[in-house]
């Protein structure tokens, strides 16, 4: 029987083995970014949302910097070959992408952290609130 999901055949496995694999070299899911944080994290968590939302509720250890404040002169202060992980408010917002955007137009290496802010609250875990 043929629907929208079967009509389309899936890609070979070599394909899809490289695909796939490619996704983790973009983004870091929540659960990952959790277990990072409670030790040394080896990256920078940047919320890129509004200082508003950030001082709502965050992730602990994320710095709050607008998308549009990513700017050559703000990411002076840490070396050229930090890495850093984006998010916004989850997979409805494109503002992770935005920042991780601007990053790597600095030439910077970054990923995005899938599922923002609402897939780690999905995950259980606790926000902090306030300012950083």
């Amino acid at each position: 029987m043929t629907n929208n999901v079967t009509s389309v055949p899936a890609a070979p496995s070599d394909l899809a083995r490289e695909h796939f694999a490619a996704e983790f070299t973009f983004e870091a899911d929540c659960w990952d970014v959790h277990d990072a944080m409670s030790g040394e994290p080896g990256f920078v968590l940047l919320d890129v949302r509004s200082p508003a939302l950030f001082e709502k509720g965050h992730v602990p250890g994320a710095i709050n910097m607008p998308h549009g404040k990513i700017i050559r002169s703000k990411m002076a202060k840490w070396p050229q070959e930090t890495l850093f992980v984006t998010y916004c408010a989850g997979p409805h917002c494109n503002g992770a992408a935005r920042g991780a955007l601007r990053l790597a137009e600095l030439g910077r290496p970054v990923k995005i952290m899938a599922g923002g802010v609402t897939g780690w609250l999905d995950e259980g875990f606790e926000l902090a609130t306030g300012p950083e």
